[in-house]
């Protein structure tokens, strides 16, 4: 099984998890910039990346290359903000939702705090599926390497594996 694992990351949590799961499955990774940077730290950060996730925000994004036949499964990969889907998943989500619509889908999500599983649902929604094929939310995995976050990992990907 092809996989891509397509993720935004800002602090770079999400871009840990996204480079231990494509290695352990044998994924490419789709790393999604948006061209006008959200702040990186302060309360800027908290309120602009809010308001955007809140609103279903879609920004235009750097160039990137996907070709949705070339994969059976799509692993998406994203901070948590206000307990929401961000703003560039959003986007690449209604660039390919008829593209993506017949491949398996899995998910993950990293936090510093709450509301990764009320993501996730949001996601599930944005892209009008019943379920993922396998789902987690990761607390820190960059700055706080835990070996909850290690198993939780190993155990997405054995799942993913398992359902071939």
């Amino acid at each position: 099984m092809k996989a891509a694992v397509v993720y935004y990351s800002m602090s770079g949590n999400t871009q840990f998890a996204a480079e231990k799961i494509a290695e352990k499955l044998g994924a490419d990774l789709i790393r999604l910039v948006p061209k006008t940077s959200y702040p990186a730290a302060g309360f800027k950060k908290f309120l602009i990346g809010g308001r955007d996730a809140l609103k279903a925000a879609e920004p235009e994004l750097e160039a990137y290359a996907f070709d949705a036949e070339k994969y059976d499964l799509i692993i998406f990969g994203m901070p948590v903000w206000a307990s929401s889907v961000t703003p560039p998943l959003r986007t690449f989500i209604r660039d390919h939702l008829t593209e993506i619509g017949d491949k398996k889908i899995a998910a993950f999500s990293c936090m510093l705090g709450s509301g990764g599983d009320k993501a996730l649902a949001k996601l599930q929604g944005a892209l009008g599926i019943g379920a993922f094929a396998a789902a987690m939310t990761l607390i820190e995995p960059k700055s706080k390497t835990r070996a909850e976050n290690e198993a939780k990992i190993d155990a997405f990907c054995k799942e993913l594996e398992a359902s071939e």
